[in-house]
């Protein structure tokens, strides 16, 4: 639970403006990690030098960071938000387990420099996503997806 205060903390700015924050947590993970825009068949053939400031791109990526805020703020109590998620991601997006955890470190660093999230910040975020993500793993081996 003080995990998630201490995310929580830290999530105004992100939440102020979910768009921006979202073009950039997508764009970064694109730049650092070219293999997973290939995911994203709707951003597959966009250029590298295309990627910022493409509004498809900013909308899908405060989709991701609006899904974040639900979870931050269930504080845990999350499965019926996680389980649609769990089911499109593994059945119909086929997203590899180990994206969320890139992506995670992603929306770390946007939220250090965007928001402030200090050490402590950081460390609570890593614990929630490690919950978060191991609870999607779960939820992924019940539905007999391994990627």
């Amino acid at each position: 639970m003080a995990d998630y205060d201490m995310v929580l903390k830290f999530w105004g700015p992100v939440e102020a403006d979910y768009t921006m924050h979202g073009g950039l947590v997508l764009t970064r993970l694109f730049a650092e990690h070219p293999d997973t825009q290939k995911l994203f068949p709707a951003f597959a053939g966009i250029a590298q030098a295309d990627l910022a400031g493409n509004a498809a791109i900013s909308a899908h990526g405060a989709t991701v960071l609006k899904k974040l805020g639900e979870l931050l703020k269930a504080k845990g109590n999350h499965a019926t938000i996680l389980q649609p998620m769990a089911i499109s991601h593994a059945t119909k997006h086929k997203i590899p387990i180990n994206n969320f955890k890139i992506i995670s470190e992603v929306i770390l660093k946007i939220m250090e420099e965007k928001a402030g999230l200090d050490p402590a910040g950081q460390q609570a975020l890593r614990n929630v996503m490690a919950v978060v993500i191991a609870d999607m793993d779960a939820a992924y081996k019940e539905l007999g997806f391994s990627a």
